[in-house]
């Protein structure tokens, strides 16, 4: 999938830019040897070489002009592409490697993924400034494992709607570290456009279309 970089995109405005300026510079290139030629002495007629550097540079700045027009052209293709490519994901079920959930105020969801098998496994879920709220253990064989949030502390009190992250630390029998990777796994039903760029809404947050690691069609399995 191809997906538009904000570098490309910010090259966009100033192409734009530049193009005006050349086709004013062209303009005013042409008036100013049309004016030359006019009131040239017919008797010192300008120089053959001369007028011939005047043209070459006459051609140069048509052909930038050109050149522009065709970013402009290419860019506005793959700005076309880049929004077709983020509705056809509409409707899917898509993954994005993402610690971060959104507690509606009745919890919230995660996947992650044990790179191996692990002897522990620690869950820990913060508020988006580090703020510890829960602690518990979670599963330890190797692969993917749901984990849902009731959205409530440690001590069992209910928790303020807003951001939250979920951190896993898993550890071998003899004490290091296994990998393991957490996900955010939700049916896209709405796409916004965010800083230029199109945005896929999973779990009440914003996901560019470079995140998605999977996709698959709506199902009910873990």
């Amino acid at each position: 999938m191809e997906i538009l970089p904000n570098s490309l995109a910010t090259s966009t405005n100033g192409a734009i830019a530049s193009s005006t300026r050349l086709a004013e510079d062209f303009n005013t290139f042409l008036k100013l040897l049309t004016t030359q030629l006019q009131q040239q002495d017919p008797l010192d007629p300008l120089d053959s070489n001369q007028f011939t550097e005047q043209l070459v540079q006459f051609t140069s700045v048509e052909q930038q002009i050109q050149q522009n027009k065709n970013l402009e052209n290419l860019v506005s293709l793959l700005t076309a592409q880049r929004d077709s490519n983020a509705v056809a994901f509409l409707g899917k079920e898509v993954m994005v490697e993402s610690g971060t959930a959104l507690h509606d105020g009745t919890g919230a969801r995660w996947l992650y993924e044990l790179k191996a098998n692990a002897a522990s496994t620690k869950l820990t879920i913060t508020t988006e400034s580090g703020t510890k709220v829960l602690e518990t253990d979670g599963q330890t064989g190797i692969g993917l494992h749901p984990f849902a949030w009731d959205g409530k502390d440690q001590f069992g009190n209910p928790l303020p709607a807003g951001t939250y992250v979920l951190k896993v630390e898993a550890a071998s029998a003899n004490g290091s570290a296994v990998a393991s990777t957490v996900f955010q796994r939700e049916v896209v039903r709405e796409i916004e456009r965010s800083g230029g760029e199109q945005n896929l809404v999973i779990g009440g947050l914003l996901f560019p279309t470079s995140a998605v690691v999977a996709v698959r069609e709506p199902t009910n399995a873990p």
